[in-house]
């Protein structure tokens, strides 16, 4: 499979057996020893997958996946755990879990849960995925032209979406109300400037506070800081 994963387990045999079962499904397969160094591969690399362990030396499976999700609600994540108690269980709802392996891990069980995670990208395969990641947990995906937020759809209207795409393709640079109308209504003509402004202020309402920036006398821009 054309997906990448990373694999998080600090015990080496276990580590490289594993590897090598994950080589048989995907195309690519990092690895890490702890949690740190987990999170800094995580960092690089960003893969499509977590295969994590819950119990990782300095810092733990639970604890490393609540650091990635404080920004990433859309990487898909597998959990190695000798735990299935409740307290265990309430935390795994809230990490966005796709599954949770209890140890011992039956191949059936391994398996089941690869053909899970896999199908669930299969399904959002056909989002680009070149996706631009913005602050406050929003994501725009270039090619389809969608904004997420939290990994949930933001609804926007034609106009609301032709307007966000002009503002993703010109990055850092200034858009005028005349290039808004011309890319909305094929019309720069003045007396589409409050249609654009209407436009403008309520596709602002669903965007990070201050995201669309007025640069005075020049027009706006997108501000992704």
């Amino acid at each position: 499979m054309n997906y990448s994963i990373l694999y998080i387990e600090d015990e080496q045999k276990i580590r490289e057996n594993y590897a090598i079962k994950l080589h048989t499904y995907f195309d690519t397969v990092y690895t890490a020893v702890d949690g740190l160094d987990g999170y800094e591969k995580y960092k690089k690399y960003k893969p499509d997958i977590l295969l994590i362990d819950i119990n990782l030396p300095k810092l733990n499976g639970i604890a490393l996946l609540e650091k990635i999700r404080e920004k990433d609600h859309t990487t898909k994540a597998i959990m190695m755990t000798g735990n299935s108690g409740v307290d265990f269980l309430l935390s795994a709802t809230s990490l966005k879990l796709t599954k949770y392996l209890v140890k011992p891990v039956s191949r059936v069980a391994f398996k089941d849960a690869l053909d899970a995670v896999i199908r669930e990208l299969s399904e959002f395969e056909t989002k680009s995925k070149n996706v631009l990641r913005l602050k406050d947990e929003y994501c725009w995906y270039y090619g389809v032209n969608e904004l997420y937020k939290e990994s949930k759809k933001v609804l926007l209207t034609p106009n609301e979406t032709l307007m966000l795409e002009l503002f993703f393709l010109n990055i850092n640079t200034n858009i005028t109300y005349d290039e808004l109308s011309s890319h909305l209504y094929n019309d720069a003509s003045s007396d589409r400037i409050n249609a654009v402004k209407i436009v403008l202020k309520k596709l602002r309402k669903k965007l990070p506070e201050e995201f669309i920036e007025n640069i005075y006398s020049l027009g706006y821009k997108i501000n992704l800081k």
